[in-house]
């Protein structure tokens, strides 16, 4: 890359950025625990559904000592639908190293934000470029999409080697006089013009210095080979009722959804098993089972659940396990539950399961 370019490109896409970018609620602050509350609720989440999020978020921990002294459950009760819980559990825990450790002070040099828990070269990059003004890369998967097809690069954006390839060209590219701008005009620019399918090149504002665009090969890059499926497990999740309580579980505090609440989920081990009998088996109580409620699939990104989930009636109780307890109606809607069992709840509350 000559010097020109370098110099079009920025020139231009900051330009662009400054006019046309989007009005949301994290651009209005430099503060940079706010801005690292929205980068990672932006992972693996699109903007409209982040929005009231974060803004319920920073209304309720405006600081990082509030977030810091927060209860975990209470956390996992604001971030319940924004799923990978494990998101929130590693922000508190970053916070509260940043608390202990610096001062109450976010760190502003790679080396140390990254030290912090769940702060990936990603979040690093963003919260420096945005919030203190360094300039570093900040490469996600609407910065390599934007970069492949500017700089025609083919290399497989799936393997994780890649990445270094974008981080480098990014840091040659970058506007040093305003990193900010810079970073947030190519995720920008991925989010609203360089989309995945059918690119908006008529107005995108480096058109004139995309390789891509020159070649017809806007609709070919990025390259990435497709990931293996997904794991299936057919989960059967009981609604289990008793004088007008309802029972719920909490999962392990590490894994999957850890530490969040959720119905008796059984996988059935073999067809010779009914849903009666494994709940007998797991949770030492006997059940009548009723309706079913409902049937779907949740994705997760390494495996789907293909859930069926049923009404019925506790009939007999040997003793629970320490992780499950009877909660009243009001009680459930204040747990912290995944998707998947919402969905489950909604439904069961919107229908009459009286046996």
């Amino acid at each position: 890359m000559n010097e020109l370019y370098k110099k079009q490109v920025r020139n231009a896409l900051v330009s662009w950025f400054e006019v046309e970018k989007r009005d949301l609620p994290w651009r209005k602050t430099k503060d940079p625990y706010k801005i690292w509350v929205s980068e990672v609720m932006l992972q693996q989440t699109k903007v409209d559904t982040v929005i009231p999020y974060y803004e319920r978020f920073i209304a309720k921990y405006p600081s990082l000592e509030s977030l810091a002294n927060a209860d975990e459950e209470e956390l996992l009760k604001e971030w319940e639908g924004l799923g990978y819980y494990s998101r929130a559990r590693n922000l508190q825990a970053g916070v509260k190293e940043v608390v202990e450790y610096y001062d109450r002070n976010v760190p502003s040099t790679r080396k140390e934000i990254s030290k912090l828990k769940g702060v990936g070269p990603y979040t690093a990059g963003a919260v420096l470029s945005i919030a203190y003004g360094v300039p570093e890369h900040a490469v996600d998967g609407n910065v390599m999409r934007v970069l492949s097809r500017l700089l025609l690069i083919k290399e497989d954006i799936a393997k994780p080697k890649t990445k270094k390839v974008f981080e480098e060209a990014v840091m040659e590219l970058i506007d040093r006089e305003n990193p900010s701008a810079f970073n947030q005009g190519l995720m920008e620019l991925g989010a609203v013009i360089c989309t995945p399918t059918k690119p908006k090149c008529l107005l995108c504002p480096v058109r004139e210095y995309c390789s891509a665009f020159f070649e017809g090969m806007q609709e070919e890059l990025p390259v990435k080979t497709i990931n293996k499926k997904s794991k299936i497990h057919k989960m059967k999740a009981v609604v289990i009722e008793k004088d007008g309580k309802v029972l719920l579980e909490k999962r392990p505090s590490k894994g999957l959804l850890a530490n969040m609440w959720q119905f008796p989920m059984v996988e059935l081990p073999t067809t010779n098993h009914t849903v009666e009998e494994v709940i007998e088996h797991d949770y030492r109580i006997s059940i009548i089972k009723g309706k079913e409620i409902l049937t779907f699939k949740h994705i997760f990104s390494h495996l789907t659940w293909e859930m069926e989930s049923y009404a019925a009636q506790l009939t007999k109780d040997k003793g629970l396990p320490d992780n499950c307890k009877w909660f009243t109606k009001e009680e459930v809607e204040n747990q912290p539950m995944p998707v998947p069992v919402l969905k489950v709840w909604n439904a069961w509350k919107e229908r009459d399961f009286e046996q």
